[in-house]
This record gives C-alpha cells, structure tokens and sequence, in this order.
C-alpha cells in the first residue's frame, strides 16, 4: 500500500534562531524577546500557492508575490506566520498594548505572585507638554530645572506606594487586594502570541510618529530588531507599502486632480465646498481633514491652494 504521508521539515529561519531568548532592552527596565515561532517568508509564499497549485509555482518570484500579496490587501497568507514574544512594559503603556485584541496574552498574575519590583522611572530631560491641537499627544519637553523636580517627586510616590503594598503583605493582606494602589508606572510582564498579519497591524500604529513615546519605543524594537530577521521580505514590503506610502482619499483625489492640472482657483473652489476651508474671526478654522492633506502636500513638495 502506498505511503500517504509526507516528510515535512519545519521552516528554520537562522537570523531568527541566533536571538531566541535575547533580552531587547526597551524604556529603562523594560524588554521584548522571541519565545517561539512559526513559519516565515516561505510559508507566505506556500499559503499563496496552495491555491493554483504547483504547477504555477515559477510564475512568481518569492519576493515579487511577497510585495503583490502586501500591496494588494491578500491578507490570509500573512496569518500563516505567528510569533510568540515574552515582554515586560510598564502597566500604563500595556493598557494601550492589550486594545489590540488579535493576539492571545498570558499576563502575569499579581493575584498569584508578587507584584514586580520595578516602576518606570522618567529622566529629568523626558517630560513632555501637553500637545495643544491634540488631546491624547504631547509635544515639547520641559526645562531640566522643572523636570529634576517632578523626577524626584515621581520617585517619592513611587517608594511610598511600594512601601504601603509591602506593608499590607507584612499584615497578611490578600495579595489580590494589596496590590490595588500601584501606580501604573509598574512593570508587568506577558506572553504575547500573534500573528504576522496582526502583528504588521500593530506595527503600522504604533510605529507612527503620533503613537505615544513609549510604545512607540516598542514598536520599534519588535519591528527592527526581530520582524526583519524573521520575513526580510515581507518587512520590505511592509515599510514600502504602509511604512513610508501615503494614500489618499476620494476628496483629495479631487483637489489632486485640479492642482495637477494647474487649477488651483478650482482646487480651493472644492475644499470650500468640503467644508475645508471655514473661518473664524477671520482665521481658518480647525479642520483635521485638511491639517492632514496639508501634511502631505508638504510632503510631495505642493504648495496649498488655499494660501
């Protein structure tokens, strides 16, 4: 009787295997590192070609479907990488982690274990101003001489809310309920399980210049240190398509249109008619539609139509 299995070897990616287990330092005591994983630029490919079949399997260069597939919004192929990441972050910036809900997690338990004894500290020359035209952003940083102050002030918070979580253990308080005045600047750790897919999702937020600092910092460590070892191509394809591209809507396609072909009394026609160009006591009004379109007209060398 003929054998119907199949030897299968699972996808080894060496610049991968090199830093399994390697601690990324990130923030001052925070780290990501590379667990396991599952698959990588030639899985992508495999996923792809099951569905014409191998006959067909030359037609593409692995790159080039690579970059059609992410280009093109073929999303499936990608989901066939997954990868798993041991992290510790500080609670504030987790809460802005876990609203990702593509991945699975597995969060260390202060219910079960002590709480770890460590809080992100912020240095002197780190403060940050409130951004003034967005409400969840900062820009700027505070002079030294103020942030030496709220640096020292934050330490004395930080011990004494330590202090009050080990005194009510000494008392024999639950540790389910000693632990509920830590400050959210307390590091916590997680397993963090997800796909290639969601995982470039992820990247694409939370590596933008508007995505908070410490995410951010993040971000760029899953994305430049372990994302190009473990699919090279598909991180290429990734800064070239969603990195450093831009898209447009249909309205600013429209505008487009008019200043190419050197319309530019059309152009502002159509931003008055999107309700772009509103004024108060004189000035343009707040318009985040168009702040955006500006940023790219900048961007590709334009001048506004409307100045």
């Amino acid at each position: 009787m003929e054998n119907q299995s199949e030897s299968l070897e699972k996808i080894k990616i060496d610049s991968l295997e090199e830093i399994l287990g390697k601690k990324f330092p990130v923030l001052d005591n925070g780290f990501v590192r590379v667990i396991d994983y599952m698959g990588g630029d030639e899985s992508i490919v495999q996923a792809a070609r099951v569905s014409y079949g191998k006959g067909t399997k030359k037609v593409n260069e692995d790159r080039g479907l690579i970059r059609y597939l992410l280009r093109n919004f073929h999303t499936t192929p990608f989901e066939m990488c997954e990868i798993k990441l041991h992290i510790r972050v500080p609670m504030d910036t987790w809460r802005q982690w876990i609203r990702h809900r593509t991945a699975n997690v597995n969060e260390y338990s202060t219910r079960y274990s002590l709480a770890i004894d460590s809080t992100q500290k912020t240095d002197s020359n780190e403060w940050r101003f409130q951004a003034v035209d967005n409400k969840q952003g900062s820009e700027g940083f505070f002079d030294n001489t103020i942030g030496i102050k709220l640096s020292e002030r934050e330490e004395e918070l930080q011990q004494f809310a330590r202090e009050i979580y080990q005194e009510r253990l000494q008392l024999g308080v639950a540790r389910e309920q000693a632990r509920k005045d830590l400050p959210l600047s307390t590091y916590t750790e997680a397993y963090w399980k997800i796909d290639l897919h969601n995982l470039l999702n992820f990247l694409a937020l939370r590596m933008d210049s508007h995505a908070q600092l410490e995410i951010r910092s993040y971000a760029n460590v899953i994305g430049n240190e372990i994302v190009s070892k473990w699919c090279p191509i598909a991180w290429e394809a990734f800064k070239d398509y969603r990195m450093n591209a831009m898209s447009f809507t249909a309205l600013e396609l429209q505008i487009m249109k008019q200043i190419f072909a050197g319309s530019q009394h059309e152009a502002k026609k159509l931003a008055e008619e999107f309700g772009w160009l509103n004024k108060i006591e004189g000035k343009l009004s707040k318009n985040r539609e168009r702040i955006e379109f500006e940023g790219k007209l900048e961007t590709l060398g334009l001048k506004k139509p409307w100045e």
